[in-house]
């Protein structure tokens, strides 16, 4: 998990079917080291684990990203130039066990990664 350690919430407000949300990114953590020494950027691989981690807190669940039709990483976010960034997440109860879902991470008009995908619960 990287909540509370590699980013901390720093608004929450849900509504069914929605989570908006401010995160603070913390520029210190280890990962910069390796990525990439001199010059960090957010991985790709970071960014969807946030998205994930929010709507598994808003679930209650844990879950597995078991399709991913649209994800686009659009911009970088460096850490020594932006730590605080948004979160906008939709989603839904799909057939059985999977929630289908939209979301972005953005600031200030940049957006750094946008993704549809479908989450399960039941893997």
């Amino acid at each position: 998990m990287l909540i509370n350690d590699f980013f901390s919430i720093i608004q929450w407000q849900s509504d069914p079917g929605s989570i908006h949300a401010t995160i603070e990114i913390n520029p210190q953590h280890k990962i910069f080291e390796g990525h990439f020494p001199g010059q960090p950027v957010v991985p790709g691989v970071c960014m969807l684990q946030i998205i994930k981690e929010m709507l598994e807190s808003e679930l209650k669940k844990k879950l597995t990203l078991i399709q991913a039709d649209h994800l686009k990483f659009l911009s970088m976010i460096d850490p020594k130039k932006t730590t605080r960034i948004y979160a906008d997440l939709n989603f839904q109860q799909a057939e059985g066990s999977s929630i289908l879902l939209i979301a972005s991470l953005f600031n200030e008009g940049t957006v750094y990664m946008k993704m549809k995908g479908i989450f399960s619960d039941s893997l």
